[in-house]
């Protein structure tokens, strides 16, 4: 289809470049950019952040937490190269705010930018070519309230936009768009005298993306699922002493889009062919998205099992000392038949009067090309006005 530029979705993180068998069922979606973890607090931490404790970048994983905020006002900026083993101009970029209004409730907004760099299209070997620099952006706004003294809950709505569409000689390069929302919840207990430290509990979820397909063209069949996720998470702090604190974190996402299914003989002609494909991709485009997020958790062609495998898990572990070094390490993990993302990552954070930052590190160690592999993620937040003491 030249209408889209096939090449810049291989490009994007859930289509990894791999040999598929036939049990591979790999849920795909459109503007797979909101699922890259644009802060290194979180990306230090194996991805987790549904259920960490409150910072600037909480927009993204659980705008709830920014209730328990410990700042009045922060601003913060991310950035995310990728592909650097081969491009150096396709980035991430994030730059958000937050404004606690008083004890009980908080508003946010950011603006997450996906530039795909400068692709040069040619129509023959001796056509000079010209060059397109397609992207996507997301602008959200989020308000969060606590309706007890330890759990809150928000709401964030989200314009997306996506133009990775080429033009041609029928149709122009105008950019697809859509909107989303989210609903998140946030649990903080107090803090709790144990016999040789005290500790806190945390817990979160998140439902994100869930919005109207993306229409790239008036073809009703090319509409494509947001990625609706679903984000559980819990942890827990070890409060060693005053100056020493030891966060663990974990947590589980699940991808509300509905499974590929098997391709059997629709037209029961006695032969499985590409006829019956075309009619199984017909079915698949026809569920709008609101009865494919209830259909994708039990809709898998082999059963409950495969509805495991689509779950992702991460785990991350902080050590603070004084709010002013922290150290991190987490790892991610995906089933081989789901896109195989499997990878170790660390982080560190520095603090400096009002200025915080942070960087992490990836390590894969799957035999899937992760393209944030040896990438260097840095965020900034800057934090002023007054200070929340929680506990």
């Amino acid at each position: 289809m030249r209408k889209i530029v096939l090449s810049l979705i291989c490009l994007l993180p859930f289509l990894n470049i791999q040999a598929q068998t036939v049990a591979d069922r790999v849920i795909t979606t459109a503007v797979p950019f909101l699922m890259i973890t644009a802060d290194a607090r979180a990306a230090g931490m194996g991805d987790v952040g549904v259920a960490t404790s409150a910072d600037g970048f909480s927009q993204q994983h659980n705008p709830a937490k920014f209730a328990f905020s410990l700042q009045e006002h922060g601003i913060t900026v991310g950035y995310t190269p990728y592909l650097t083993e081969i491009v150096n101009d396709i980035n991430l970029g994030q730059l958000g705010y937050f404004y606690r209004i008083n004890e009980r409730s908080a508003a946010a907004a950011s603006l997450r930018y996906f530039g795909l760099g400068d692709i040069i299209l040619t129509e023959g070997p001796n056509d000079p070519g010209r060059t397109v620099s397609p992207s996507e952006l997301a602008f959200d706004v989020s308000y969060s309230l606590r309706l007890s003294e330890r759990f809150a809950m928000a709401v964030a709505g989200r314009y997306i936009r996506s133009g990775l569409k080429i033009p041609d000689a029928t149709s122009d390069a105008s950019a697809a768009s859509t909107f989303a929302v989210d609903i998140a919840g946030y649990y903080q207990s107090e803090q709790i005298a144990y016999s040789d430290f005290d500790g806190r509990w945390r817990a979160g979820f998140n439902f994100q993306n869930m919005g109207p397909k993306i229409k790239y063209d008036d073809d009703e069949f090319s509409a494509n699922y947001l990625p609706a996720n679903l984000k559980l998470g819990a942890g827990f702090d070890f409060i060693l002493d005053e100056y020493s604190t030891v966060g663990v974190t974990l947590e589980a996402n699940k991808l509300m889009v509905p499974t590929p299914q098997k391709v059997t003989d629709k037209n029961g002609d006695g032969v499985i062919d590409n006829q019956d494909s075309a009619i199984v991709d017909e079915e698949y485009q026809k569920t709008n998205w609101v009865s494919g997020m209830f259909q994708s958790f039990n809709d898998a062609p082999d059963g409950f099992s495969e509805e495991l495998r689509e779950f992702t898990l991460g785990a991350g572990v902080e050590y603070s000392y004084m709010d002013s070094f922290s150290f991190r390490l987490g790892y991610f993990n995906e089933h081989e038949t789901k896109g195989a993302r499997k990878y170790f990552t660390l982080g560190a954070g520095f603090k400096y009067t009002s200025i915080k930052i942070d960087v992490s590190y990836l390590l894969s160690t799957s035999k899937v090309n992760n393209p944030l592999e040896n990438t260097l993620r840095f965020s900034l937040t800057f934090n002023f006005g007054d200070s929340y003491d929680e506990y």
